[in-house]
Parts: structure tokens; C-alpha cells; sequence
């Protein structure tokens, strides 16, 4: 040691105990360990044996040292507070099928830039921190080095992936930006999992993700619950086996519906009351967009007295809270006989949004009775869509549609995210 704050050349016995924490073996070995505390770093050397013969990275064949690459570095795992590098000359060899390689390295991936355990614990800490800027201050990198970790690792899990759709499918869209500016999301209902993520929900773009498969594959599909989104049902017919008896119009996208066409007519009569100078209707919206079970009991005394009157919302509000019977069938016929009587009674009232909503509702009757047979929902979609809004608000946004989609990828992908040693 020449002094506090300059290189210090450690002792044979440390770069043995560095090559048995790297877990290095014949041929690889550690010839050198410098410490700048100045600095705050540790460089440690590595080095192989001559005489090696080496594995081509392509086919395995065993070939002569023919040269070396330019010496390369890598961040490792940090020794106690200093930053610590990876050093070493990589062999190459040329190979009479494959041409000139590098050949592989125990500690990184090929043309990675930190070691293996390094890129394992900043996935780790972007997984726990879900921001990449909160990663970097944590790990001491640069944002560009984490989203590149973040990147690799999902094309790395995508490679890995089962080339095979779920058997239960969830599409939905999620919002991009504001003002209709939509992505597709395709969902393992079951998983729990994002499989496939659209620019946008366009029949084509939704196609990119049924292309993916063989006809056979695509017959393991047994139902898609989605929204009633003509170019999701356009795609789906067109690439899924029997998909007009797979396809599930989703129950909570429908009741969605029927609550925003009672809250339409709120809204016109609340003005027409207005009119007159009667407040009754103000700040009751949400008293009618409860189901009536879930209502707290400090607005039961407020709807209790609005049913009692003749007021067109209470009548909308009374065939919603019977359509929510349907999803008690089982029988598509007895479902079918009892959506007919609905269709009729809304069909009747003197209600034009309630009439317009049970016309689209009339329109996809037959999926929306498929229900029956396969009794899924988008709720798993939907929680999905949660996890990515929270991804987006804690990033403020995203302005790459691409990073959008890896980091979708990366936290609810359910990938094999890690590297592995070669």
C-alpha cells in the first residue's frame, strides 16, 4: 500500500478468495485485484490459462484460441461501498461453420455489460423500486443502463417463453394517452399474466397476436372474454376455431354500459328538474351506478325515496338492477328466455338511452349468452389494467410506446427474467 487514496495492490490470497466468490474455475482465474479508495472502486483481472482449447459459443466443437477480443469490462456487485469491475481479454476462435467468435464468458451474458449476479440485483431492485429512476440512485448506474437491464430481461423471458396461447384468453384495451389513444391487451385469465400487448386495437394489430400460433395451438383456446369492440370480435372470428361459441361479451364491460345509459338519463332529467327548481337529483349519480347490495347504508334513506317517485332515472336504475339477474343462469336457453323479457321491457320504456343500450345489447346477444358456458370474466384483465396505470403514474407517463410496452412486459409478464450462466 502506497497511502490512503492510492492503488493498492492486494495480495495473491485475495484474488483467490475473488475467484471463489466469482466462482471462477479452470481455465478462468483472477490474476490481480486493485483497490482505489480515491476512486472508489476495486478493478479485478481476470485471466485463462494457456494452451485452452475453447468451445464454439454456436456448436459446441472444441477449437483452438485463434485470438483475443479487446479487453472488456463489467460492473459486478459492489464490495462493501466501492464499485467494482470486471476485467478480462476474451478469447476467440474460429470455427470452420460458424466463422470468428467470442467465446463465452461464466460471468455475463455475451455482449452484456454487467455480471450476471450484477444484472440479477438491479432486476431485483426494479422490481421492488417499479421505477427505473429509483433503481439507478440505488444501484449507481445510469437510467440508460437500467432500462437497458430492464429491456434485456424481457426479451430474454419473451425467448424463453412456451410458444402456446392461454386456454382462457382476457382482451381489453388500456389507454396510451388521452383522447382515444388506446393499446391492445391480451391477458392469461387464469395466469394472471400479460401475454401480448398491441400498438393499438385495430383488428390487425390484435391478428399480430393470434399469428403467432398454428391452427392447432389456436384450438386449445377455449373462450375470449372481451369487451363488445367490433374489430376484438373481427379478429377472433377470423383466426380462432369455433370462436363464435368461444367468444364471452365480458359481464362487467356490459353492466358498464347499462350504468352509464342510466346515468345519461339522470343527467337529462337532472336538467329538466333544474328547470323547475327541483334539486332533487343533485349529487345522487353514484347512488344509482351502485348495485343495490353494494350501496352504504348512509345513501339507503336517499335512494329508498327517490324509487318512490316517478322519476324516469329510478326506472332505468330498476331494469339495471334486473339485468344483473342474467349472470345467475346457467342455461344459455333459460338466460336466452329471460334477456328476450328484458330486451322487451327496456324496448317499451319511454327511456331513449336505455333503448339504445339494450339495442347493442340485442345486437351480441349470443356472446354475451355464452356466459353460460364458460363463466368468465374480464376481472383478472381488469385487475392487470390496474397494475399497468400504476406503472404509468409511477414513471408520469410514458412518451415511447415501445418502453410502455417492456414495461409492461417486465412487471406483469410473468417471464423468466434472469440470466442464467453459460
Amino acid at each position: 500500500m502506497t497511502g490512503y487514496g492510492q492503488p493498492w495492490r492486494v495480495t495473491m490470497k485475495d484474488t483467490d478468495l475473488y475467484s471463489r466468490i466469482l466462482g471462477l474455475s479452470d481455465p478462468w482465474f483472477v490474476a490481480d485485484v486493485e483497490l482505489d479508495t480515491a476512486g472508489g472502486r476495486v478493478d479485478v483481472h481476470v485471466d485463462h490459462a494457456a494452451g485452452v482449447r475453447w468451445r464454439c459459443p454456436t456448436c459446441g466443437r472444441e477449437l483452438a484460441c485463434r485470438d483475443h477480443a479487446e479487453p472488456r469490462v463489467w460492473r459486478h456487485l459492489d464490495t462493501c461501498q466501492f464499485k467494482t469491475f470486471l476485467h478480462a481479454r476474451v478469447p476467440r476462435v474460429e470455427c470452420p461453420e460458424h466463422g470468428v467468435l467470442q467465446v463465452k464468458v461464466p460471468w455475463a451474458e455475451a455482449k452484456g455489460r454487467f455480471s450476471l449476479l450484477m444484472e440479477r440485483l438491479i432486476i431485483d431492485v426494479l422490481r421492488e423500486c417499479a421505477t427505473v429512476s429509483g433503481t439507478c440512485r440505488l444501484m449507481r448506474i445510469s437510467w440508460d443502463e437500467a432500462w437497458n437491464v430492464m429491456d434485456r430481461a424481457v426479451r430474454r423471458g419473451q425467448a424463453r417463453k412456451k410458444a402456446t396461447p392461454a386456454r382462457y384468453l382476457g382482451i381489453d384495451e388500456k389507454a396510451f394517452r388521452k383522447g382515444h389513444d388506446y393499446m391492445t391487451v391480451v391477458c392469461d385469465l387464469l395466469g394472471g399474466t400479460v401475454e401480448f400487448v398491441a400498438q393499438d386495437r385495430k383488428t390487425e394489430s390484435l391478428g399480430d397476436y393470434y399469428r403467432q400460433f398454428t391452427a392447432q395451438q389456436l384450438e386449445r383456446i377455449r373462450a375470449v372474454a372481451m369487451d363488445m369492440w367490433e374489430p376484438y370480435f373481427k379478429a377472433t372470428i377470423k383466426h380462432v376455431p369455433d370462436a363464435a361459441h368461444k367468444i364471452v361479451h365480458d359481464r362487467f364491460h356490459i353492466m358498464q354500459h347499462v350504468g352509464q345509459a342510466v346515468d345519461k338519463v339522470r343527467r337529462q332529467e337532472h336538467r329538466e328538474l333544474l328547470r323547475q327548481e327541483d334539486e332533487r337529483l343533485k349529487g345522487t349519480k353514484y347512488i344509482w351506478l351502485y348495485r343495490e347490495e353494494n350501496l352504504p347504508d348512509k345513501h339507503r334513506p336517499t335512494l329508498e325515496a327517490l324509487k318512490a317517485t316517478n322519476l324516469k332515472v329510478a326506472k332505468a336504475w330498476a331494469r339495471k338492477e334486473s339485468l344483473a339477474g342474467l349472470w345467475n343462469y346457467l342455461s344459455v336457453g333459460w338466460a336466452k328466455r329471460f334477456m328476450k323479457r328484458w330486451l322487451t321491457w327496456v324496448r317499451k320504456s319511454d327511456l331513449p338511452p336505455m333503448r339504445k343500450v339494450g339495442e347493442m345489447l340485442s345486437r351480441h346477444l349470443d356472446n354475451i349468452l355464452t356466459f353460460c358456458r364458460h363463466r368468465i370474466t374480464n376481472g383478472a384483465a381488469e385487475g392487470l389494467n390496474s397494475k399497468i396505470m400504476a406503472i404509468k403514474r409511477r414513471a408520469c407517463g410514458y412518451r415511447n410506446r415501445e418502453h410502455f410496452k417492456t414495461a409492461i412486459y417486465f412487471f406483469c409478464g410473468g417471464l423468466d427474467l434472469y440470466p442464467r450462466q453459460a
